[in-house]
C-alpha cells in the first residue's frame, strides 16, 4: 500500500494502443479528475478477478458519485488476446464501467503490476494512492475509498461524462449455459446467465425451470427459488446438486417436488471450517464451480476461489477439506500436499475423481480413498497449447469441462481455449482431438451417456448433441 502523501506520483496516461471494449472514444485520465478511480487489472477467466469485479460493482453502487471503476483486462492465455473472446467472458457478469483490453501487457508494465487481480486507487487529483494486490476483503477496499473521500475538496472539473457503448448478448433461450447432467429421460442444464436450472427432454423441450430466473439466493418452491450464476451440476437419483457459484453455495434440487434448499453457502466468499454443518447459511465457500457424487453418498465440491476440493457427507452432513493446499500451482501429492489452479469441473468413476484444472490447463485425478492427486495431462501452471499425443507431450489451453461414461474408458474434455472437443483414453492412452463438423465456441460443460456427448457451447448460448456412432453434431433447440 502506498502512503497518503502529496508527493505521490500522477497516474500515467492510458496507452494509445489500449483497446476499449465498450467505449466509443478512448478514455483519458483527465476525464477521471474529481472522482476516486479504481483501476482493476484483471483476467476474464480468473475466479479471483471475477470476485474482485463483483466487489467493485458493489462499492460503486455504494459510492455512485464518488467512485469510477475501470477494468483493464490483461490476457493470460493466447486465445484471450482476441478482444472479442475477452469481452464474451466478461459478459458472463454485468458491468456498467469502462473495460479496456491490454493485449500486449503495456499498461500492466507502466503500472508495475505483478499479479491478478490488482486494484490501483487514484485520488481526485489523479495521484496514485493505493495498490491492493490479491483478494483482500471488500471491507478493506471500502476503507481505502472512504479515507480518500474524507480528504476530498470540492472542485469544478469541466469534462463530459464517460459514455458506455452497450454490447448486448442476443436474446436467446439460453445465456452462457455451463453445467450439464443427463439422466435416463432428461437433460439438465445450468443456464448460468439466466440464473436458473432447466429440466429438458432430449429434443430440447423444457419441462421444468428451477429458479425464478432472477439473480438471488432464495430457497423454496422451484418457481420462487433463486440462484446466481449456477455452474456445475450433478445428478443422483431424485436429487440434482448445483454449484451456485455466484452465491458461493452448494444447492440441492429435490426433483420429486422441485423444491430447492441449501446444503452449505453463505452468499459470500470465505474459508469454511471443516465439520458437521448445523447452519448451512453460516458456511462460506469460495466460488464452488463443480460438484460430483460418489457411490458412498459423498458430494465432492471444487472451489475455484481457494483452489481446493472439499467433500460433503450427505448422510452425516459433514464438510471436509479433501485435497489442495490452496497454493496456485500444479503439484501432485496426497491430500493437502497437492495444489490446483482453479478447479472447475469434476467427474467420478468408482474410486477415482477426475478434476479439470482450468487455469493450470491440466486434468488431474484424486483417489477417493488415499487422497492421492496425480496429473494426467498438464506440464505446469504456465504451460499450455494445442498438442495431441502422449501424456508427456500433450497440451491443453484452459479446459473448462470433462465428463465420462463409466461403461467406457474414455475421458471427454472441453478444451475451451482451443475451441475443441478432445478425448483421453484412460489407462495410458493418448490425447486425441475429435474431428467435429462445426466449430465450438468456448465450450464449458459436458455430459456423456449411451454414446451421446452433450456439449454446452457456452459462448454460442447453445447445447449441442454429438453422436459418437456416426460423428453427427447438431444443436438442440431449447424451448417450450
Amino acid at each position: 500500500m502506498l502512503a497518503n502523501s502529496m508527493d505521490m506520483p500522477l497516474a500515467p496516461e492510458f496507452p494509445s494502443g489500449l483497446q476499449w471494449l465498450n467505449l466509443a472514444e478512448p478514455l483519458r485520465m483527465a476525464q477521471l479528475r474529481g472522482q476516486i478511480a479504481a483501476l482493476a487489472f484483471v483476467n476474464a477467466g480468473s475466479a479471483w478477478c471475477q470476485q474482485r469485479l463483483n466487489d467493485l460493482a458493489i462499492l460503486r453502487r455504494r459510492h455512485p458519485e464518488q467512485l469510477q471503476v475501470i477494468a483493464i483486462h490483461v490476457p493470460r492465455f493466447d486465445h484471450e488476446r482476441d478482444p472479442r473472446r475477452a469481452l464474451k467472458r466478461l459478459h458472463r457478469q454485468t458491468h456498467d464501467y469502462p473495460i479496456a483490453h491490454d493485449a500486449d501487457w503495456t499498461m500492466w508494465q507502466h503500472y508495475g503490476i505483478e499479479a491478478w487481480p490488482t486494484v490501483i486507487l487514484i485520488d481526485e487529483q489523479g495521484r496514485i494512492r493505493h495498490k491492493i494486490v490479491g483478494d483482500a476483503p471488500v471491507r478493506d477496499l471500502d476503507a481505502h475509498i472512504a479515507k480518500l473521500r474524507s480528504e476530498s475538496v470540492p472542485q469544478s472539473f469541466n469534462h463530459g461524462p464517460i459514455e458506455l457503448r452497450r454490447n448486448r448478448e442476443p436474446d436467446l433461450p439460453l445465456r452462457f449455459p455451463i453445467g450439464l447432467a443427463v439422466g435416463p429421460q432428461h437433460l439438465y442444464i445450468a443456464d448460468s446467465g439466466h440464473h436458473r436450472v432447466l429440466e429438458c427432454e432430449f429434443n430440447g423441450r423444457i419441462r421444468r425451470q428451477f429458479g425464478s430466473g432472477g439473480s438471488g439466493f432464495i430457497d423454496g418452491p422451484m418457481e420462487l427459488a433463486a440462484f446466481q450464476q449456477p455452474m456445475g451440476i450433478a445428478l443422483q437419483r431424485d436429487a440434482l446438486y448445483v454449484a451456485d457459484a455466484g452465491n458461493h453455495a452448494v444447492r440441492r434440487i429435490k426433483l420429486g417436488t422441485g423444491d430447492v434448499d441449501t446444503l452449505c453457502g453463505a452468499g459470500r466468499p470465505g474459508a469454511p471450517t471443516p465439520g458437521v454443518v448445523t447452519d448451512p447459511r453460516a458456511v462460506a465457500l469460495d466460488q464452488p464451480r463443480a460438484v460430483a457424487v460418489s457411490a458412498s453418498n459423498t458430494l465432492c465440491i471444487a472451489t475455484a476461489g481457494d483452489n481446493r476440493i472439499w467433500t460433503y457427507d450427505l448422510t452425516e452432513r459433514a464438510l471436509k477439506r479433501w485435497a489442495g493446499s490452496g497454493a496456485v500451482d500444479v503439484i501432485d501429492g496426497e491430500g493437502e500436499a497437492a495444489a490446483f489452479v482453479s478447479p472447475t469441473s469434476l467427474a467420478i468413476v468408482q474410486q477415482i475423481l477426475y478434476v479439470c484444472d482450468e487455469a493450470g490447463s491440466a486434468v488431474r485425478s484424486v483417489h477417493l480413498r488415499t487422497r492421492q492427486v496425480t496429473t494426467l495431462l498438464g506440464q505446469g501452471a504456465w504451460q499450455f497449447g494445442n498438442v495431441d499425443g502422449s501424456r508427456t507431450d500433450a497440451l491443453l489451453q484452459q479446459p473448462q469441462a470433462l465428463a465420462l461414461d463409466g461403461s467406457t474408458p474414455v475421458l471427454w474434455i472441453a478444451d475451451s481455449g482451443n475451441d475443441r472437443l478432445r478425448t483421453l483414453r484412460l489407462g495410458g492412452g493418448e490425447l486425441t482431438t475429435v474431428n467435429l463438423p462445426q466449430a465450438l465456441h468456448a465450450p464449458a460443460g459436458l455430459a456423456v451417456s449411451g454414446g451421446v456427448v452433450w456439449i454446452a457451447d457456452t459462448d454460442a448460448h447453445a447445447v449441442l448433441r454429438y453422436d459418437t456412432a456416426d460423428g453427427s453434431l447438431r444443436q438442440i433447440p431449447i424451448g417450450e
